[in-house]
């Protein structure tokens, strides 16, 4: 067997037309030496599997017995899979011609980087006529004080238009994990994806792992993908606010200086009421239950995570990281009304 340089591995639950629509478009336009593709599936109960060994029999299957959620998802199947890249593809991802070079190029010339991502375009918007970012990505993902995150091209819930501004290879604080290219090595040398996340933020909480060890992380707009997004839940989904405020929380615990766990963790307590409160407000009261239910079973989690903030804190040589700004995302957004990533002042880029 030829080996693998690198696996692009789409993690699957019950997503049979989501596959049978986008799938052709990685086959047609990944066909590269040393390029394999694989669905690992979280144990479907739809038509997937029959559909892709009826269809699509090339691409090369990997059974998992339950569903993982993602984190753990894409562990398991990693686990079975030996290459030199791995490439997390989300199933609702048009990939376009030409995007895995720019890709590959980069990582085979820069050792020093450990994870990028391409520059993520809307599908939906582009079958409206209009290029813009995709939410979950966009041009590379920054990251404030506070931890909320936010794009190049994306700030809180605004989204830009794309004509070019941010079309440089970047130093970014995350990859989307809708299109995370990873070493390797680096992946199982810095922990994976915690399994415990189940979904949400864990590409997030991996990425800080290795930029506070001294890897870097980039985007390479070169490389453009499509993304339709909120393919498993969409943003108004309760369940996605419960998982987005726990894991984040977590995450925080995770990964904080020492210097800022306490300050950052008491600021965002009173930030997390607040966005309660606007849930309630607005008369998402699920969403707002959803926030108090996310709090408590972090303060529940809390204690299992010690080992790991010990040993985050005991591998950290970058305390300091650049791409993590020290100010507040929501003071710019709300009232400084800086809504474009090239509007924030500590942006050099």
């Amino acid at each position: 067997m030829k080996p693998i340089k690198l696996a692009i591995v789409i993690l699957n639950w019950n997503g049979c037309a989501m596959m049978r629509r986008f799938l052709p478009s990685v086959i047609r336009h990944s066909d590269m030496e040393g390029v394999n593709i694989f669905v690992a599936d979280n144990h479907s109960t739809d038509d997937s599997l029959s559909m892709l060994q009826k269809e699509f029999p090339t691409v090369e299957l990997i059974l998992l017995d339950k569903n993982y959620g993602f984190a753990e998802g894409y562990n398991r199947a990693l686990r079975q899979i030996e290459a030199t890249y791995y490439l997390l593809l989300n199933s609702d991802v048009e990939v376009t011609p030409g995007w895995l070079p720019p890709l590959l190029d980069y990582m085979d010339t820069h050792p020093q980087v450990a994870a990028c991502q391409p520059k993520l375009l809307s599908l939906c918007d582009k079958e409206n006529g209009v290029e813009r970012f995709e939410y979950s990505g966009a041009c590379g993902g920054f990251i404030d004080h506070y931890g909320y995150p936010f794009c190049r091209g994306r700030i809180m819930s605004h989204v830009e238009n794309d004509y070019g501004q941010y079309d440089t290879v970047c130093p970014v604080f995350w990859a989307s994990g809708a299109a995370l290219l990873v070493r390797a090595s680096d992946y199982w040398k810095h922990g994976g994806l915690d399994g415990r996340f189940f979904a949400h933020m864990e590409e997030i909480d991996f990425c800080w792992r290795l930029r506070s060890r001294g890897r870097d992380i980039v985007c390479i707009p070169s490389s453009k993908v499509y993304h339709v997004g909120g393919g498993t839940l969409n943003k108004e989904n309760p369940r996605k606010t419960y998982l987005n405020f726990r894991n984040n929380l977590l995450m925080l615990y995770k990964n904080l200086p020492e210097k800022d766990l306490r300050p950052v963790m008491r600021i965002r307590r009173w930030l997390d009421y607040v966005a309660a409160l606007s849930f309630w407000l607005k008369g998402e009261r699920d969403s707002a239950r959803a926030v108090f239910q996310a709090r408590r079973e972090f303060k529940q989690m809390m204690p299992s995570y010690t080992d790991d903030r010990q040993e985050n804190l005991r591998q950290t040589v970058l305390p300091s990281i650049p791409e993590r700004m020290q100010g507040s995302i929501l003071w710019n957004y709300y009232a400084r009304r800086r809504n474009r990533f090239n509007q924030l002042s500590w942006s050099k880029r």
